[in-house]
């Protein structure tokens, strides 16, 4: 993932214009947030600029692959469908790393050095409550691709987010668990405390586990670094728990759902958002089978977008798309769709790169889309509104190795 990404100024003054910059790198941008165009030198003629910030390295990359695979996806797919009204789009990429820091100094690169018209990222809602701002502050418009802790949209005007809320979402995993075994009383909930989204997702989880009237046994803490989860996954087990919900990232949590299961652990499991995806199955391996977690995307989705962005993941990477890729293509093709709605209006081509920031997030809150997630559009203030999910279980194949996230009807 280090190609080079490159684009072109317009020689009209005061214009947009498309920087050029390594995909893999993450680059300390200026602190400023002036949006006046610079020219580039060796560039792609023409080419609209918009900015992915999600994180290609450190314990987040996991999640982080998925989304740039999502995005490259939708690169191609837009650009053969015509683009911009006949203008290409060129995805600049910026690794926002899996901290603040790395999110903060990718969002000031896209935005002051790379000039893009707006920026789908970043990976993690730790992140995005330090780098949103700093967007928001610019006037440039942000769409979470995996951003789903409570306060997200409230950042700022400028920041939405194609990730459904986990307050909406992670409630569903506990119902199924209920329905597929009504014995569950006791529950053990896990949650790494250094992230903002696992703090605010275990939140929803408690309180639906005290909704439904089971009794919450244990609440035990760890960081997403961790990789040693014996003394929290014993103090659980000596509580014989019905249910363990974990929530954290997909390194972190897939090696909690090992350690639970060769400490004798048998009940049923349940991961957060931070655990959907295919990437924790050789962390744990075969004892990830079982595992639930409830979805924001279903690959089986019938519209024809969805089926069309299914067999190019499956082409490319010999696999059902997951979720954060679906939402990652979703991010960019709201871009897209606003994009090509102010195009129709007046050539976006001509438009102040400042002007034409603020014009694009007030057309892409107003718009509904026929995304890979389903339809979605979001509220004046940013919050994604999404009619379907799902919950999934993991099914291992009698390798060990290989498996899949299987729907439960």
């Amino acid at each position: 993932m280090s190609k080079i990404s490159c684009g072109i100024a317009l020689c009209i003054p005061l214009i947009f214009t498309i920087g050029c910059t390594s995909n893999s790198s993450t680059t300390t941008g200026s602190s400023g947030t002036s949006s006046s165009p610079s020219t580039s030198e060796n560039s792609a003629q023409g080419a609209i600029p918009i900015g992915i910030g999600v994180a290609q390295t450190s314990n987040v990359a996991l999640l982080g692959q998925e989304e740039v695979a999502g995005a490259k996806l939708a690169e191609q797919y837009f650009n053969e469908k015509g683009g911009i009204n006949g203008t290409p789009i060129k995805l600049i990429f910026q690794d926002t790393g899996g901290d603040e820091a790395g999110a903060i100094n990718a969002f000031q690169a896209l935005i002051s050095k790379d000039k893009v018209v707006g920026i789908v990222g970043p990976t993690l809602s730790q992140q995005a409550f330090s780098a949103d701002p700093i967007a928001d502050r610019a006037k440039v418009p942000v769409i979470g691709p995996s951003n789903t802790a409570k306060g997200i949209p409230q950042i700022g005007e400028f920041v939405a987010r194609v990730s459904a809320p986990v307050s909406i979402v992670a409630p569903n995993a506990v119902k199924a668990a209920l329905k597929i075994n009504p014995k569950i009383k006791k529950v053990a909930v896990f949650f790494a405390q250094n992230d903002a989204f696992s703090k605010s997702e275990t939140e929803i989880f408690q309180q639906t586990v005290k909704d439904q009237k089971l009794d919450l046994v244990t609440v035990q803490k760890f960081q997403t670094t961790d990789t040693d989860f014996q003394t929290q996954a014993t103090a659980a087990i000596n509580l014989k728990p019905d249910l363990a919900i974990i929530s954290g990232l997909a390194a972190d949590g897939g090696n909690l759902v090992r350690q639970l299961r060769e400490l004798g652990y048998k009940g049923t499991i349940i991961g957060g958002n931070g655990l959907n995806t295919s990437n924790v199955l050789p962390v744990c391996k075969a004892l990830c089978d079982g595992v639930l977690i409830a979805q924001a995307y279903n690959p089986e989705y019938p519209s024809a977008l969805n089926q069309s962005f299914r067999k190019a993941y499956q082409a490319q990477s010999k696999k059902e798309p997951p979720q954060f890729s679906a939402q990652t293509f979703a991010g960019v093709q709201v871009f897209v769709e606003a994009l090509k709605v102010l195009d129709r209006q007046s050539k976006v081509s001509k438009k102040p790169l400042a002007e034409l920031r603020v014009a694009l997030n007030q057309q892409l809150l107003k718009g509904k889309y026929d995304t890979p997630l389903g339809e979605i559009s979001f509220t004046p203030e940013g919050e994604v509104v999404q009619k379907d999910f799902y919950v999934a279980q993991i099914k291992m194949d009698a390798d060990g190795v290989n498996g899949k996230f299987t729907f439960l009807k």
